[in-house]
């Protein structure tokens, strides 16, 4: 079929409008719409166009398939600047307000908060922010001469990675990987340079994927793990939950890489080390314990293509002992939204999604998966199906706001 057949039927259905009342908003004739959504008119009036493109609240070049209905319309050039810029690169200006100098534990006030918006999914905030808290802190790690250069050194890393997180999230993933690897520099000139190097390397390797370059990535997602591994009886939250965050990064890579067996060996022992902690915790280091790892657990076998398993699974999936981000949440309610669509489980589907919306609505929004599935129960759709479901369509992007 023809874009413009598939996008008005979708369109229509996604704004709860029947052919007849969309007919009526645009003065079309009802007969114009049907042969249009059958695909056995395949050529339109412009005038007929635009009508129609007005009674929807979209652009004729939305409704035509000819514009990206994407976050292409994000400004992320003072981000790009941000991560690119420097002071080793002269004629690059920083971004900070004024010369003032913060003091270290500024820093790290302002970067928990960075932090905080990131795993909130709290885009347009961290956006604005990130660009800020970069430019004061490389001049705070410039400028201080004494022990707390490597504090500020360890709060530029994080803010590195910070970068590099929202890049891969806006699917700018060489801005990502520039982000990630000046992440890393910067932890090798920190305070506690083994840990938050591993960290950055998470963020190295979950690009690394995004490239498609899979077995690089657990490699070094591997390699980091290996580095930090806790004693049997290590307690230490921070390093077990990087330990475990960099096996939910190899298995990650190793699933891509068409290798489930090697996916499932390491998130069993992600689970295990989850089992030695004291609960579930989120922190600027890592996102770990047993409910976030029975999370990952799940989400693998969604994409290994058993959508009736990780259904199943999930019904017995452990209560939160502790904190777990909302967009982490949130993602794991848009992997079985999509393993309930491939059962056929509509209903179901679309209450992960409201579910997911209601957790992190800024977050999904960048996420293809929900689209993809929203707009596939669009397009199933036989019949009206309410506002709820017009409102899911609009907030994931099936039509335009």
């Amino acid at each position: 079929m023809q874009p413009l057949s598939e996008n008005l039927a979708r369109f229509r259905k996604a704004r709860d409008l029947s052919q007849e009342r969309l007919a009526e908003r645009a003065g079309v004739g009802v007969d114009t719409i049907a042969r249009i959504e059958q695909g056995t008119r395949t050529t339109t009036r412009p005038h007929t166009l635009h009508r129609l493109a007005a009674a929807l609240g979209v652009s004729h070049e939305q409704l035509l398939g000819t514009m990206p209905t994407t976050y292409a319309t994000i400004d992320v050039a003072p981000l790009r600047r941000a991560i690119t810029s420097g002071q080793n690169i002269p004629g690059l200006t920083e971004f900070a307000e004024n010369d003032e100098t913060m003091t270290v534990d500024e820093l790290v006030r302002n970067a928990h908060q960075a932090w905080r918006a990131y795993v909130d999914g709290r885009h347009g905030e961290l956006l604005h922010s990130l660009p800020a808290v970069l430019a004061d802190t490389r001049r705070v790690v410039h400028d201080t001469l004494n022990d707390e250069r490597g504090a500020a050194y360890r709060v530029l890393s994080t803010a590195y990675r910070l970068c590099a997180g929202i890049a891969g999230r806006l699917d700018l993933d060489d801005l990502a990987w520039t982000a990630a690897e000046r992440a890393l520099a910067a932890a090798r000139h920190c305070d506690n340079p083994d840990i938050e190097a591993a960290i950055s390397l998470r963020y190295l390797a979950w690009t690394l994927v995004r490239q498609g370059r899979t077995a690089d990535a657990e490699h070094v997602a591997v390699q980091a793990a290996e580095k930090i591994q806790p004693d049997m009886f290590d307690r230490d939250p921070i390093q077990g939950g990087v330990f475990g965050n960099l096996l939910f990064n190899a298995a990650s890579a190793a699933l891509a890489g068409n290798n489930p067996q090697r996916a499932d060996d390491l998130l069993a022992e992600a689970s295990a080390a989850a089992a030695r902690t004291r609960g579930d915790s989120a922190s600027e280091a890592a996102i770990f314990g047993p409910r976030v790892a029975a999370l990952q657990v799940i989400d693998s076998i969604a994409r290994a293509d058993d959508p009736e398993k990780a259904l199943t699974r999930a019904r017995t999936i452990p209560a939160p002992r502790g904190e777990v981000p909302a967009f982490w949440e949130a993602g794991h309610r848009l992997r079985l939204a999509a393993a309930a669509l491939a059962c056929r489980h509509h209903a179901e589907a679309l209450t992960h999604l409201a579910d997911a919306r209601d957790l992190a609505p800024d977050w999904v929004r960048c996420q293809p998966l929900g689209k993809n599935v929203m707009a596939q129960l669009v397009d199933r759709a036989t019949r009206r199906r309410g506002t709820t479901f017009a409102n899911l369509a609009q907030h994931y992007g099936v039509v335009p706001n």
